[in-house]
């Protein structure tokens, strides 16, 4: 009871911080947004009463739509760490708006699996990256050291609620609209207008409120920086062995994660083993989205009292146990408690590794980390759906897969825990 008190006084404390509640608005707005424009996406591509999803599809469709980010990240990284990120977060929102009004049309007029519809969902799914590592970036600038835990918390799985409500959103408009790419266009003008009030509430930021704190450059000059900045960001990192520990151990989780996703995807599409179509996938994302609620509230506790890796260790050998347990039996009651275990484990080791990465990482070096970071995320998780390309089947069910990622999990636990072990490093800072 008392530990609950004092987690509900530092929540508190967050929201009486002004520039706090208004870049949790931004958030919380912009995430929503992404919801529904997934849904949108997802709804015309993979559960379209007109057409069949296989693996190898599914793959193919991740690859266009993420791996070119691992080309944008590195700019992005450059822009954020020499540019208002206020401003950004204004005028990205407000062109993922209008990409994404582009796409509505485009969607309408010429199929999900066209050349420009894909090409616009590329860049809006690029600038969504963006926005998340900006915000990233910038929150060290609106709470102090000792809040970084609890904000990180607070603020990653409140938007990964708001996400989840922008998902159901596009459900309910499915059901409302119908489940055609007509449909699928009208929910991502919904999307637009949300993207453009994002861009609204930032301006209620000022314009150095988040940093960062170095002079901005001419577009050129930032640009010409990209190859320096690289190299200067990756040395930063190398010198930081708990940021290095902690991308190396969170690209191999996103991996078996990624392998969890598409197979679960593949399960509920019309063809798929358990067939329940987008309302039984959005079960399941529901169920790790609980999860991850679970994880926020248990996270800065545990955090407080026995540090970050440790905690990191504790959520991958969550992952290996609930995957070998239940992921086998293909069922849809045990995808969802699959799903809360795993939401639980991956929101857990997110908040870890963001407090690793805000605490051990110098201002002027953030935005090309945590773009870094989100660019790991991607390439990893297209590792994962060209491989499922290769051995899972269209219906998803594959005992022998199901297995091998446990036994992932299971060693990226062991292998990391290792490490953590060896480093005989100085305790982390205690967060009262």
């Amino acid at each position: 009871m008392v530990a609950m008190t004092s987690d509900r006084h530092r929540v508190r404390a967050l929201l009486r911080r002004p520039a706090f509640r208004r870049l949790l608005a931004v958030r919380l707005v912009g995430q929503a947004g992404d919801g529904l424009f997934q849904g949108a996406l997802f709804g015309a591509t993979f559960f379209n009463p007109e057409r069949a999803t296989s693996a190898a599809e599914a793959a193919a469709a991740f690859a266009v739509l993420l791996l070119p980010y691992s080309l944008v990240g590195p700019f992005a990284g450059v822009l954020l760490d020499r540019w208002s990120r206020q401003r950004v977060l204004l005028v990205v929102n407000l062109a993922r708006a209008t990409l994404v009004a582009v796409l509505a049309t485009n969607l309408a007029a010429a199929g999900p699996t066209s050349a420009a519809t894909l090409g616009v969902a590329l860049l809006v799914v690029s600038l969504n990256r963006f926005v998340l590592s900006g915000l990233s970036a910038g929150l060290p600038h609106v709470v102090t050291t000792r809040q970084l835990v609890t904000a990180n918390s607070f603020t990653t799985t409140l938007g990964t609620g708001a996400a989840a409500v922008g998902g159901a959103s596009s459900l309910g408009l499915r059901g409302l609209w119908g489940d055609d790419t007509a449909a699928a266009a009208q929910i991502a003008l919904a999307a637009a207008a949300v993207y453009l009030v994002a861009g609204l509430l930032a301006t209620r930021l000022g314009p150095r409120e988040l940093g960062p704190d170095v002079p901005a450059l001419a577009l050129l000059q930032a640009l010409a920086s990209v190859a320096r900045g690289i190299a200067e960001g990756a040395r930063h990192v190398h010198a930081r062995r708990p940021a290095r520990r902690a991308l190396l151990a969170v690209a191999s989780y996103r991996f078996f994660s990624g392998l969890v996703f598409v197979s679960t995807l593949l399960l509920y599409t019309e063809q798929g083993h358990l067939g329940r179509g987008f309302t039984g996938l959005g079960q399941a994302l529901t169920a790790a989205v609980a999860g991850g609620l679970l994880a926020a509230l248990v996270t800065p506790r545990v955090v407080r009292r026995h540090g970050t890796q440790p905690w990191m260790v504790a959520a991958f050998a969550l992952a290996s146990v609930v995957t070998l347990a239940l992921l086998p039996l293909y069922r849809h009651p045990a995808m969802l408690v699959a799903g809360v275990g795993l939401g639980f484990a991956g929101q857990a080791s997110k908040i870890c590794v963001d407090t690793l990465l805000q605490e051990s990482i110098e201002d002027d070096f953030r935005g090309r980390v945590f773009s870094f970071y989100d660019t790991l995320f991607n390439v990893s998780f297209v590792s994962a759906a060209a491989t499922a390309a290769l051995v899972v089947p269209d219906d998803g069910r594959s005992t022998g897969v199901a297995v091998a990622i446990g036994l992932g999990f299971a060693t990226t636990a062991a292998v990391f825990g290792g490490l953590v072990r060896r480093a005989h490093e100085p305790p982390e800072p205690v967060r009262r």
